[in-house]
């Protein structure tokens, strides 16, 4: 065996164990973060579910943000190994200082979202701000341990990211159940994550001199970038929950919340497939076949999904938050549909991101315009999820018929990057 097929099989070694040890952290992170939701769910009843939910998918779309600082710093680090000092101190940075903006425009928010949201309490929408900051803050740190492939440091940062949540989160609702101590063991969990990256980053390094290339407005025009295309899956996937608090009555709102505790449960599935199919869909020439073979697996789970939520709506509705919200029983298998579809709908949207595509984030925008102007003349839960059906449909078959007749592109990441699917919030 020669020198290089020696190395080829360690890096492909290395990759593999990465990916394994990413998977299980971010499965674990997904289970204690579904586990947190159902447990809020049963505990807090339908309204207060409700207030919770909503606030929980405003946090997802602000967490666009994280994520594009993320892939930014991975990227970047990937791309030039002999500059990770240089590159490390830009990106952090850069992720402290948008950290700080964003929970300032959060906190300048907070009345808006007090009103819109119908909380009736303008503690309960501070608790936003408390969480964008940390929230931000560890994508930068995520994307420089996911740069320097420092798998075990950042398995521990995920795992960070969901249990302390259910700890913490938990603990405080059996004390008090109300939208407010939800939503603040969510913000409160979301500080240790940023703690577990100083300690891993603060490690010594070794003296580089500082190379040119990486000046912070050049890395904030590439996370503007990075994070639109993610801004506009988020905005489509988390747009409906808000929609429902503005339009509808409580009761109905907070049924609609619970149905969408199956939609993430399909949804975080399938996740680990992203983590797999990523690099080889960026890979020159590989793309169609990996994305119809990822796409595969996530139907497959999906309905399977499907099938068991519509055979035994019961034993579902156990899983959804009891009997409180038994009136969504019969129709929890298309929640589980729309679970299946956007499951399918992400890996598109990051195989547009592997081949370039700018359309596709064009067709997201137009699917959530399309959402909002329908959705608001709408009056109850059943005939919203529906009407997220047909749209979620409709965008799948357009970015899938851009897919395939898409060339295949250059790789947009270098070789041996796993990219993280989004993170549960």
């Amino acid at each position: 065996m020669t020198g290089t097929e020696q190395r080829s099989r360690v890096l492909d070694w290395s990759i593999l164990k990465g990916s394994a040890v990413i998977g299980v952290a971010i499965a674990v992170m997904n289970v204690s973060t579904y586990g947190y939701t159902v447990i809020a769910a049963h505990t807090l009843g339908t309204e207060p579910y409700g207030a919770f939910s909503a606030l929980m998918g405003a946090l997802l779309v602000i967490s666009v943000l994280s994520l594009g600082l993320q892939a930014t710093g991975a990227r970047r680090i990937s791309a030039h190994p002999g500059q990770v000092h240089s590159i490390e101190r830009v990106v952090l940075d850069v992720g402290l200082r948008s950290a700080v903006v964003l929970g300032a425009v959060c906190l300048l928010l907070a009345p808006v979202l007090n009103q819109v949201l119908r909380l009736g309490s303008l503690p309960t929408a501070l608790l936003i701000p408390l969480g964008a900051v940390p929230l931000t803050y560890m994508g930068a740190q995520a994307g420089v341990l996911q740069g320097e492939r420092r798998w075990v440091p950042l398995a521990l940062l995920y795992l960070a990211s969901g249990v302390p949540r259910l700890a913490i989160g938990t603990s405080l609702i059996l004390v008090s159940p109300s939208e407010f101590m939800a939503m603040l063991g969510v913000a409160l969990g979301m500080w240790i994550p940023v703690v577990v990256g100083f300690i891993a980053l603060r490690r010594p390094r070794a003296t580089l001199p500082d190379a040119e290339g990486h000046p912070h407005l050049e890395l904030i025009r590439e996370v503007a970038v990075s994070s639109q295309a993610l801004l506009g899956f988020f905005a489509l996937t988390n747009a409906d929950i808000l929609i429902a608090r503005a339009s509808m009555s409580s009761e109905q709102a907070g049924l609609y919340a619970g149905g969408l505790i199956m939609v993430k449960a399909i949804l975080f599935l399938p996740q680990f497939v992203v983590i797999i199919a990523f690099p080889s869909m960026s890979s020159q020439g590989a793309s169609r076949k990996t994305l119809a073979a990822a796409l595969g697996v996530s139907a497959f789970f999906g309905a399977c999904g499907v099938l068991a939520t519509f055979l035994f709506p019961d034993l579902a509705l156990i899983f959804v938050g009891g009997d409180a919200f038994a009136d969504i029983s019969a129709d929890l298998w298309k929640f589980a549909i729309v679970g299946t579809l956007l499951a399918m709908l992400q890996l598109l949207v990051y195989s547009a991101l592997a081949r370039r595509q700018g359309r596709a984030v064009v067709f997201l925008w137009t699917g959530l315009a399309v959402l909002v102007v329908a959705a608001l003349t709408l009056t109850s839960a059943t005939s919203l999820v529906a009407l997220v059906v047909a749209i979620d449909t409709a965008v799948f078959a357009v970015l899938f018929v851009l897919a395939l007749a898409a060339t295949p592109s250059k790789p947009a990441l270098d070789a041996g990057v796993v990219s993280a699917p989004p993170r549960a919030s």
